[in-house]
């Protein structure tokens, strides 16, 4: 008796536990029912612990957004050879997961995400130059392979969200010729600020000058006889009336002002 309810209860877990998927955070499951239909369509299951019978089973997806690197090779306009070292995001949409399912199956980065990527790097990264690919147009270039690859995905049920190109790799006579280049531009653009900065220190100082001869032009015209006699006359009185200074008047000047020989402390 008591190894018949052993047999019993380890059954029923058996049915309970064994025959039950459980699902992860960040990912969902499609039900396949062996004998009923195969995928069920239209019901997507969430996280947590599924129980079935044991001849059914759960296909789970993580449906967070994934990342995957791929080495590409590839030609640049020019016939070059040239590796790219490319990020690539993506994650399949939950609410069809049912359809990813019957049309591609869990396997869809290698199915179809990683070929498209690969054929669509190729024909935009031969459109450009290494010197391009090498420094100026990368942001661009991952632009354009996002774009193609979402289109080319549209109807898989996936959702591409970056394209990132990590590292690019020149043979290596090109990348010394891309960067005696740059290094040339950088002294250009160097030289180009020296200049611009001494022109506008010669406009400076022109317009320096310039503000000096209209102020001596402006006093000149304004200094008459009258006035000199009277800034002759203030400045007089005011030695005059300092205690410290002894004036002797022994005639007068040439402008008629009293003159003054000395003076002691």
């Amino acid at each position: 008796m008591r190894k018949r309810n052993f047999l019993v209860l380890a059954l029923l877990s058996f049915l309970l536990v064994g025959c039950g998927t459980n699902i992860p955070s960040g990912h969902h499951g499609v039900k396949y029912m062996r004998f009923r239909g195969g995928t069920q369509m239209g019901t997507i299951h969430g996280e947590g612990f599924r129980w079935h019978l044991p001849w059914n089973s759960f296909f789970v997806y993580k449906t967070q957004t994934d990342e995957r690197l791929e080495n590409l090779h590839v030609l640049s306009a020019d016939g070059a050879s040239i590796g790219l070292e490319t990020s690539v995001w993506f994650r399949p949409l939950v609410n069809k997961l049912d359809s990813l399912q019957i049309t591609v199956g869990p396997a869809y980065y290698d199915v179809v995400i990683g070929p498209a990527l690969r054929g669509e790097a190729r024909s935009i990264v031969g459109r450009y130059k290494p010197d391009e690919i090498y420094s100026t147009k990368r942001e661009i270039i991952s632009s354009e392979i996002l774009e193609a690859l979402s289109g080319v995905l549209t109807d898989k049920f996936i959702d591409v969200e970056n394209v990132i190109i990590r590292n690019v790799e020149l043979p290596p006579k090109i990348t010394e010729a891309i960067d005696y280049k740059l290094a040339a531009d950088q002294e250009q653009q160097k030289m180009q600020f020296v200049l611009l900065k001494e022109e506008q220190e010669a406009k400076r100082k022109k317009i320096e000058a310039q503000g000096i001869a209209d102020f001596q032009r402006i006093i000149t015209q304004g200094l008459t006889d009258n006035l000199l006699r009277w800034k002759g006359i203030e400045a007089t009185i005011k030695l005059a009336e300092s205690p410290n200074t002894k004036v002797v008047v022994i005639g007068s000047s040439e402008s008629g002002l009293p003159l003054i020989l000395g003076s002691e402390k």
